[in-house]
């Protein structure tokens, strides 16, 4: 018999595999810092600098050549140095044919240059690849680790190329977006240098909603008691008016994080399809429904501190010190069980609310949404937000019920923000309401032949009989 071999090497002996080298140009903050990620997730990293041996403190573990030497030795490199050294590059072409190489420039204002340094780049070295990408990366972030779940976007002419550096991206625990040809640059370098765009429709919404609400209350109730019934009461502005203002403002924005997806609802029924897309406006809605539940949610917070306060102010203390003057120490305070009732509901469905609304908050974090499964996500967002948009409304009926009919509510014939700011709501529910019905009736109509479907036909009868 033939004796075999064994394949295997002894433990403890096998070669550790060797990490594929990435070349990075630019010793600076950035280059640093995205090298040090590159050797933490495995990469080899080897920097390109005119003055290799003193370039001051780079990464343990990265070694640093010349750019000739460095570029030799990796087929991706970084570009990370600003466009007005590019000039380099071109002195070093035919080192860099058939390289990949990712620009991660920005510039410091939009339309600073005619062309986008990427395709700038590209031109200077035709015979690399040159993808533009990870330029939404900041040092700090890359330091510290925080890139899980990041979107960053990527463009260039080989698709090849992209796929690679995509495939890097990814280990690094980004996610990829796709912006097509190189053509996209100009766009991707302008994505920096935007504030908040995101933000801008929302911001706007909320500040629309304050200031319109803050002087239609200001006329109703400061003007209106100075020119009416002579009285001075100014004071109210700073305190009293914004506690009105805030949780206005806080309701009404809730309202509209889930008024888009209802209107989405009725798009898709009146269609007959949910694979069309849906109009401009209402996309873009729908995907700022995030920044306005978290302005939301900052107008709670603003409203739960202004009640804390509320106690403590002067006027509030002079109030009660008056009362408890004037009254007849012999003859008790009427105690109203019904007013009694009103008040602890309506303080108990604030808090509830509140403490909803927190929750909703927290989930919508990355950091905490990013450890849920989609269905735990979807129903914490949508269904236990519908039921915090229904229990901030019924605090808000609690609060007015008892100002409908009444005449002196109407001051110079304007009914109060409380009751104004019900509306959008009321709307939001009553129509996610009419929206839920067929679904419930298709499932009830389902049930209903499963159950038939496994009864003899006289128990059926008997069913329908009764």
């Amino acid at each position: 018999m033939m004796k075999t071999e064994s394949v295997l090497p002894p433990l403890g002996t096998a070669a550790a595999p060797v990490p594929e080298m990435l070349c990075v140009f630019g010793t600076g903050d950035l280059g640093r810092s995205l090298g040090l990620r590159l050797l933490q997730s495995g990469y080899g990293v080897v920097y390109g600098s005119r003055r290799p041996h003193s370039c001051g403190p780079l990464p343990q573990g990265a070694q640093v050549m010349s750019h000739a030497a460095a570029a030799q030795s990796a087929s991706l490199i970084f570009i990370c140095v600003h466009r007005e050294h590019y000039g380099f590059l071109e002195t070093m072409a035919h080192h860099l044919d058939g390289k990949v190489l990712v620009d991660l420039s920005n510039n410091l204002k939009k339309d600073m240059y005619p062309e986008a340094n990427a395709t700038y780049l590209q031109r200077l070295v035709p015979g690399a690849a040159v993808v533009k990408g990870l330029n939404t990366l900041s040092a700090w972030a890359l330091q510290n680790g925080l890139l899980a779940g990041k979107q960053v976007y990527l463009c260039g002419n080989s698709a090849e190329a992209k796929r690679a550096v995509a495939e890097l991206s990814t280990k690094l625990g980004l996610s990829v977006l796709d912006k097509g040809s190189l053509s996209a640059a100009k766009e991707l370098e302008d994505f920096p240098l935007q504030l908040f765009p995101e933000w801008r429709l929302p911001l706007r919404v909320a500040v629309g909603l304050t200031a319109s609400f803050f002087f239609y209350l200001l006329i109703r109730d400061v003007i209106y008691a100075y020119v009416e019934e002579g009285k001075d009461i100014s004071y109210r502005i700073t305190v009293s008016l914004g506690n009105k203002v805030f949780p206005i403002v806080s309701l009404i924005m809730l309202s509209l994080c889930y008024l888009p997806g209802v209107i989405a609802s009725f798009v898709q029924l009146y269609r007959g399809t949910k694979y069309r897309r849906f109009p401009d406006w209402l996309d873009r809605w729908m995907r700022c429904r995030k920044q306005m539940g978290l302005i939301a949610l900052a107008f709670a917070f603003l409203h739960a501190i202004y009640t804390f306060v509320t106690s403590t102010r002067y006027s509030v203390r002079h109030k009660l010190i008056s009362l408890v003057t004037n009254n007849n120490k012999t003859t008790p305070l009427y105690f109203d069980n019904t007013e009694a009732w009103g008040q602890d509901s309506f303080y108990m469905l604030g808090v509830l609310g509140f403490f909803l609304f927190v929750l909703l908050g927290l989930t919508s974090l990355p950091s905490v949404g990013g450890s849920l499964s989609w269905r735990e996500f979807n129903f914490i967002q949508a269904t236990l937000g519908h039921l915090t948009l229904f229990i901030c409304t019924t605090h808000g009926y609690i609060y007015a019920w008892n100002k409908f009919l009444r005449p002196s509510t109407y001051k110079w014939y304007t009914p109060p923000g409380s009751m104004l700011c019900l509306i959008v709501p009321s709307v939001v529910l009553v129509l996610k309401a009419l929206v839920l019905l067929p679904c419930v009736d298709r499932t009830l109509t389902r049930i209903r032949q499963g159950w038939e479907r496994t009864q003899p036909d006289g128990e059926i009868e008997k069913a329908t009989d009764l």
